[in-house]
């Protein structure tokens, strides 16, 4: 099933441009906009993406959070107007799409490993030359 052009072409106007790349596994901080009565202030959530789904304006991306022994999952609008910024906290390297194993899970069993990105922070690759 494909989407409309038409529909494609509407929705360019709403799409953030100021995303930064972010995959499954990495752990992210979402700062949103909450208002109450005529005040409007950030509330933060960072938590590891578990999934993301759709595409377009309708794309959403799913965080869970283990926090002081309550587990809990909240999805975002990937192009809402109630998200202030997002930023990558730390990367992280899974071999899934989808990490619904995840929830429930404490500890080391909820542990993703970290993806090592050269030039920032880590030594990059040494090449080895052919000795002549």
């Amino acid at each position: 099933m494909s989407r409309s052009t038409y529909i494609e072409l509407v929705e360019q106007n709403y799409l953030k441009k100021d995303i930064p790349v972010f995959r499954i596994g990495d752990t992210v901080r979402v700062n949103t906009r909450i208002v109450e009565g005529d005040k409007e202030r950030l509330q933060a959530f960072a938590g590891t993406v578990v999934a993301r789904k759709g595409a377009g304006l309708s794309e959403t991306f799913t965080l869970y959070r283990n926090a002081y022994g309550s587990c809990m999952d909240r999805v975002f609008l990937l192009h809402s107007p109630r998200i202030a910024s997002i930023e990558v906290v730390r990367p992280g390297k899974v071999r899934r799409a989808k990490l619904y194993y995840l929830q429930g899970k404490s500890g080391k069993k909820a542990k993703v490993r970290e993806q090592y990105v050269a030039g920032e922070g880590a030594p990059a690759a040494v090449e080895s030359t052919p000795k002549e």
